[in-house]
């Protein structure tokens, strides 16, 4: 038998064009959304090129010179660094993540507790998650920034303005990581929890050990979302003077009467969102992968 039809069957040609049709329609496909992306690009900066004020959009908030001024910073004039600033942002965003993840899990736990000990908790926590979730970031950074150190509370009165927002920060979206927490408790199977308690474990144990790793995973990428919002809405502790990418881009403004270094803060704060969303996407789309092949 000729070496070239060892391995074929009567299907492995056909199986070869199928698999060269789906190559070069993917192919295809990969370079028209190339090619359009760039088109809309070219026709985007052709209407600001070509635009009655673009010469003056362009000069006030791409120009080269201003937003490297803006970048680096110029002690001198007194003005800040935005990439100093942009590091404040980026602490802030870490530290607030941390403590989000562990006070929305325990608000989280506590209103899906079911023992009668804890139903002051659970009113306290479901107000809680409906009143923070109801205002507005900002109003909460006002009213903790500037209202507790007017308390006259001791050392909790005497904290820098970087404490007060991240406690703003945190306690807002504790609410919302909660009920995310919730929604994954929620996920998991009832007979799993009948088969836990079945085999003798407690009610926390059931939560530690067999609810809490599956709802957990479950809400992987909800939990990116919102810390991609946490992390642009760092840029709002520029209200109680904290010197961040947003209000060293402010003072470089107000200064020079230029605002190329918003826009140097926003290509700052794009660095980091969007290999965050991808990644968001990604999960999301692996997930959906898999529970498509566990249903097939």
């Amino acid at each position: 038998m000729a070496p070239s039809t060892q391995n074929s069957g009567p299907g492995a040609p056909h199986l070869f064009v199928a698999r060269h049709r789906r190559f070069g329609s993917s192919q295809h496909a990969r370079w028209a959304s190339i090619a359009s992306t760039i088109s809309v690009i070219g026709v985007m900066a052709f209407a600001l090129w070509m635009a009655p004020g673009g010469q003056a959009v362009r000069e006030f908030f791409l120009s080269p010179s201003h937003a490297w001024r803006a970048f680096i910073g110029d002690p001198s004039e007194g003005l800040s660094a935005i990439w100093r600033g942009f590091l404040t942002n980026i602490w802030m965003f870490i530290v607030c993540e941390i403590l989000v993840l562990i006070f929305g899990l325990a608000i989280a736990v506590v209103r899906m507790s079911s023992s009668p000990v804890l139903t002051p908790l659970r009113l306290l926590s479901t107000i809680y998650t409906d009143f923070f979730r109801g205002i507005p970031v900002i109003l909460v950074l006002f009213a903790v920034g500037y209202g507790m150190p007017g308390m006259d509370l001791g050392w909790i009165s005497q904290q820098s303005p970087a404490v007060y927002a991240c406690i703003a920060l945190t306690i807002t979206y504790s609410a919302y990581v909660a009920e995310v927490y919730r929604a994954g408790i929620n996920s998991v199977a009832t007979n799993q929890l009948v088969a836990a308690r079945a085999i003798g474990l407690r009610q926390g144990a059931t939560m530690r050990y067999v609810v809490l790793p599956q709802a957990i995973r479950n809400v992987i990428p909800p939990l990116l979302n919102d810390f991609i919002s946490l992390q642009k809405d760092t840029a709002l502790v520029s209200t109680l003077g904290i010197i961040d990418a947003t209000q060293a881009a402010h003072i470089y403004s107000s200064t020079n009467f230029n605002f190329a270094g918003f826009t140097v803060a926003s290509l700052l704060f794009l660095l980091l969102t969007i290999p965050m969303t991808r990644l968001t996407d990604r999960l999301i789309d692996r997930d959906r992968s898999k529970r498509l092949a566990f249903v097939s």
